[in-house]
C-alpha cells in the first residue's frame, strides 16, 4: 500500500509540474500574440520537458489559433494594410511550400538559415556607423520575406524572425507594427491547420490538453496588448531587436550545440 501510495503521489507531482509549466507556455503564447514579439518562442522548449518538441509544437498549435482570434479583435484597427496586402498572400504561398516540402526539408537547416539572418541583422543594425533610411513598403522584398514567413512558420514554428527582418526597417507605430504581425500570424495559422492535421492528425487527448490551456493564453493575449500599449515605442523597438537576436542565437544553438 505504501508503495502505491507512493507512485500515486509521484504521478500527481509530476502532473503538477507538468500543469505548472504547461500553463506557463500557454500564458507566454498569449503575451506574444499580444503584442510582446519573440516571447512566445520559449513556449515549446517549456513543453518539451515533458514530451517530445514536435508533440509540443502540435498541442501548441489550437493555443496559437485561439488567442490569435483574440489579438486580431483587440487590434482590427492598428495595422497596416499596404503591408498585409502583400505579405498575407505570401505567407501563404509560403504555407503551401512548407507543406509540400515537408517530406524532404531539413528543420535544423530552416533554423540555421533563419538564425544567421537575424543575427547579421542586428548585427548590420547596431554596429553600422550611421542609422539607417526609414524604408517604405517594397512589394519584392514583401513577397520574399512573406513567404519565408509562412514556410519557417510551417516547418519550425520560426516564422517571427523574416517578418521582423523585413517590416523593422519601415519604423511603423509600434501598435500598427504588433497589429500586422498579429493579422499576419493569424492568417498563417489558420492555414496551417489542414495541412498540419493531415501530417499529423490530433487526437481527444491532444485537444483536451489544449482546452486546459486556453484560460491561460487568453489572459497572456490581454496582459500582451496592455503592455505592448503601455510602454514606449523606443523600448518596444529595442525589446523586438533584442528578442530577435536572442531567438536567432537560439535557434542557431539548437542546431550546432
Amino acid at each position: 500500500m505504501r508503495k502505491l501510495a507512493h507512485a500515486l503521489e509521484k504521478q500527481r507531482m509530476s502532473f503538477d509540474s507538468y500543469f505548472v509549466l504547461a500553463g506557463l507556455a500557454a500564458l507566454l503564447v498569449g503575451l506574444s500574440k499580444g503584442g510582446l514579439p519573440t516571447i512566445g518562442m520559449l513556449a515549446v522548449p517549456l513543453l518539451s520537458l515533458f514530451m517530445s518538441p514536435v508533440k509540443a509544437a502540435v498541442l501548441l498549435l489550437p493555443i496559437y489559433i485561439i488567442s490569435d482570434v483574440v489579438s486580431v479583435w483587440l487590434y482590427r484597427k492598428d495595422f497596416s494594410a499596404a503591408n498585409l496586402k502583400i505579405l498575407l498572400p505570401a505567407g501563404i504561398l509560403g504555407v503551401l511550400i512548407g507543406w509540400l516540402t515537408a517530406s524532404v526539408t531539413s528543420d535544423s537547416a530552416v533554423k540555421l538559415m533563419i538564425g544567421c539572418m537575424g543575427v547579421g541583422f542586428c548585427l548590420n543594425t547596431w554596429l553600422r556607423k550611421t542609422p539607417q533610411d526609414k524604408q517604405a513598403v517594397d512589394a519584392k522584398k514583401g513577397w520574399f520575406w512573406g513567404t519565408v514567413a509562412g514556410f519557417t512558420s510551417f516547418i519550425s514554428h520560426a516564422g517571427g524572425p523574416p517578418f521582423q527582418i523585413y517590416v523593422l526597417p519601415q519604423r511603423l507605430p509600434k501598435i500598427q507594427f504588433a497589429g500586422t504581425a498579429t493579422l499576419l500570424f493569424a492568417v498563417i495559422n489558420a492555414a496551417k491547420i489542414l495541412p498540419y492535421q493531415l501530417l499529423q492528425p490530433y487526437s481527444y487527448d491532444d485537444l483536451m490538453r489544449a482546452a486546459d490551456l486556453i484560460p491561460f493564453a487568453l489572459a497572456g493575449t490581454v496582459a500582451g496588448a496592455y503592455v505592448t500599449k503601455k510602454i514606449a515605442d523606443i523600448w518596444f523597438y529595442r525589446l523586438v531587436q533584442a528578442g530577435l537576436f536572442a531567438v536567432s542565437i537560439k535557434l542557431i544553438a539548437d542546431v550546432v550545440l
